[in-house]
């Protein structure tokens, strides 16, 4: 089934710190084909693109939002189900970009995918070792990470100079009690996952070597950084959100909100995370100062089950809505922290 987009206006009460700030207008994007549910997970926004990237496990497809239009085109290709279920087991859920190619991980099909962005279309692939959850380009040492959660590992893969490239399997990085989630600092030629309670650990690109940090968190899950401020976050199962030094782990402070967090956003413009809850059915708007302590801005209601949201690079918020089978984006009122 093709893929469209279906606007519908509607407003999505907030709680906000100022009467003067307006509720967030809120539109449903809505995937045909998605009807019975689809395995959103791991959203983001791609700087190469500037687009929204949005797995649809599945349906077996990656929606490309464009910010300014909300349309969207869509690369396909991958394992697809007509099953229906809203689970996040099934096909692609996890992409990344590169200089003129895409990551993309098929759970289903336990593979790599090399997309070429010129065309759209699947260029090659390569079997991966274990169950993928994230994966992630890093392009100080040229290589694709893929966290294999069941195994407590990281598979990574070399790729090769060509455009796009080809990737080689090249070597594991243990990561007991973990990993999950996965972002990577390019200046400080770091990356970052969690442990499933109560840690962070910070990995050596080259060498692979991790150090530990206590989080404070009962249920480590969702990450997100401001390379730029040296801040990382790592967003709780149980509501928390912790900020932490990205050089030194150090805590910054913490705030709470709603209840099954699983993936964060970040608008580094705003200095502000998000945070969907997906017991509670609401998202935190977190402000966060230059001392990177966060405030709680407000509580918008999302659906039940909504566990994923991505970030564009103006004031739109994109959270995914599995049991819809689509995508509720909104726009940020709230006033930049720092």
């Amino acid at each position: 089934a093709a893929l469209a987009i279906l606007l519908c206006a509607q407003s999505i009460p907030v709680s906000a710190a100022s009467d003067k700030i307006p509720p967030m207008e809120s539109y449903e994007i809505t995937i045909v084909g998605g009807k019975g549910g689809v395995g959103f997970d791991d959203m983001g926004y791609s700087t190469d693109l500037a687009r929204v990237m949005a797995p649809a496990g599945r349906i077996g497809a990656i929606a490309l939002i464009d910010p300014f239009t909300l349309k969207f085109n869509w690369f396909s290709g991958f394992t697809r189900s007509l099953k229906p279920g809203i689970g996040h087991d099934e096909s692609v859920t996890s992409a990344s970009t590169g200089p003129g190619f895409m990551l993309a991980t098929d759970r289903t099909a336990r593979r790599l995918y090399v997309v070429n962005l010129r065309t759209g279309k699947i260029e090659n692939y390569v079997p991966l070792a274990g169950g993928p959850d994230y994966v992630r380009y890093v392009a100080p040492t040229q290589e694709a990470w893929v966290t294999e959660p069941e195994d407590s590992r990281i598979e990574v893969f070399a790729l090769s100079r060509h455009t796009p490239p080809v990737a080689t399997h090249s070597r594991f990085i243990d990561v007991p009690g973990g990993p999950e989630s996965l972002v990577v600092n390019v200046a400080e030629k770091r990356a970052y996952a969690n442990l499933w309670k109560d840690a962070t650990v910070e990995i050596d690109l080259t060498s692979g070597k991790t150090t530990r940090w206590p989080n404070g968190g009962a249920g480590s899950r969702g990450l997100a950084i401001d390379a730029a401020r040296d801040r990382l976050f790592v967003g709780c199962a149980e509501g928390k959100l912790s900020v932490l030094d990205s050089k030194t782990g150090k805590s910054l402070g913490a705030v709470s909100s709603g209840d099954g967090v699983d993936i964060i956003a970040y608008n580094p413009r705003l200095a502000h995370l998000y945070m969907p809850g997906a017991r509670s059915g609401t998202m935190a708007v977190v402000g966060v100062d230059e001392y990177g302590t966060p405030k709680l801005l407000g509580t918008a209601k999302t659906p039940i089950g909504a566990h994923c949201v991505a970030a564009d690079f103006r004031q739109g918020v994109y959270v995914c809505d599995p049991r819809g089978g689509k995508l509720l984006y909104f726009l940020d009122f709230y006033p930049a922290t720092i």
